[in-house]
């Protein structure tokens, strides 16, 4: 079923989802607002965007032209809706395929930003499955096409499951993409962390920054003030 929700609490901002599909997630939320974005930033693009929350969220904060990338057709037809409900059509453009098939839209060395959140899990309705397990797009896939559509120093941000850390810092290395900073995700205080944001640059300079850990929640369904302030007006 498909519906209509407010996108955070941005004002008169709505994002169409479907209950049969993976939904928009607080981490969506958490790399939109992780991720580097300099004034002189002229082309973003969101790989595996779903129905584009991570396009939508950046338009908030930044002038650059947005590009998200989606292969299943049902999802992208939501995001399209989002978008053009949001007349934020004229700095989004979406683009129903394959990541792995980016070579066929843009050249080597043209964004200055990538982002993702990414399938999870490497093992497994196709639908939920696809968006929370590698069954059409790897970590390797992502870490390989952020190396062709990067530009120099340019910047890739993701964010995963902090047990998977190791393999993403690895495969960052044979990309030569060279991480620059790193936030522990909680899901509260008393629990260890499951996600990482993290952040890196392409033939970046060494130097590492772990950054204060991000706590969720105070307490049972209640946001820490941090995230509460992340949700817009």
């Amino acid at each position: 079923m498909i519906v209509k929700n407010k996108l955070l609490n941005y004002s008169n901002a709505y994002i169409y989802q479907d209950t049969e599909y993976f939904k928009m997630s607080l981490d969506s939320l958490l790399l939109a607002k992780f991720v580097t974005i300099n004034m002189r930033d002229k082309n973003i693009i969101d790989l595996a965007t779903g129905n584009a929350p991570i396009p939508m969220l950046l338009t908030y904060r930044t002038k650059a032209h947005i590009f998200g990338v989606e292969i299943q057709k049902e999802v992208y037809n939501l995001a399209s809706l989002s978008v053009k409900e949001n007349k934020m059509t004229q700095q989004i453009s979406l683009i129903n395929d394959d990541v792995n098939n980016i070579t066929n839209f843009f050249k080597p060395d043209t964004f200055d930003v990538v982002t993702c959140n990414p399938p999870y899990f490497k093992t497994n309705n196709i639908i939920k499955a696809s968006a929370r397990h590698e069954k059409l797009l790897t970590l390797e896939d992502i870490l390989r096409v952020s190396k062709y559509l990067l530009k120099n120093n340019g910047r890739l941000a993701m964010v995963h499951r902090t047990e998977r850390l190791m393999e993403i810092l690895f495969l960052m290395k044979k990309y030569n993409i060279e991480p620059k900073k790193i936030r522990f995700v909680y899901p509260n205080n008393t629990k260890n962390s499951d996600l990482v944001l993290i952040e890196g640059t392409l033939n970046g300079k060494s130097g590492l920054k772990i950054m204060n850990p991000l706590f969720v929640y105070v307490k049972k369904d209640v946001y820490s003030k941090e995230v509460k302030d992340m949700f817009g007006e």
